[in-house]
């Protein structure tokens, strides 16, 4: 019975998902298509001021610690893997965008799992990951069907 639930919840909202972003894609494309220049005007911005990186100085306190590298290395990998060739179609762009974006949140989960104590944020992790494997799949899928 409980299970159940679960899966009926986890249904429902995925099929709300799917929704807003079907609704939303065109602002998430252009999102995906802007961010590029956002990200390298940030950084030329933080270099010039010298001193006040204080993501920077935050993670150089933290080098050491498993659970930061983990989430840098899965971080660096998600937008290597975000930095693709856009097609023209903001559907295709849209789910080729999304599920590396997805794994990041998957990878990002599992360290939680593995280094987090927090039950309510280990329980939302193991809601992220059934989540975003079964939109990974849909998206997948689709792509598969649009032979892209």
């Amino acid at each position: 019975m409980w299970l159940s639930k679960q899966v009926s919840g986890i249904n429902e909202r995925f099929s709300r998902t799917c929704k807003r972003f079907t609704s939303g894609a065109p602002f998430i494309v252009a999102g995906l298509l802007i961010a590029p220049f956002s990200y390298a005007h940030h950084h030329e911005a933080e270099e010039q001021h010298e001193g006040h990186n204080h993501h920077e100085e935050a993670s150089q306190q933290h080098a050491n610690d498993p659970a930061v590298a983990a989430y840098q290395a899965a971080n660096d990998k998600m937008h290597e893997d975000m930095a693709m060739s856009f097609t023209g179609n903001p559907d295709v762009d849209f789910a080729k965008g999304m599920i590396p974006h997805h794994e990041g949140a998957i990878a990002m989960a599992e360290i939680v799992l593995q280094y987090g104590e927090d039950e309510k944020i280990r329980q939302l992790a193991e809601e992220i990951i059934a989540a975003q494997e079964s939109e990974i799949a849909f998206l997948k899928e689709w792509l598969d069907e649009k032979r892209h």
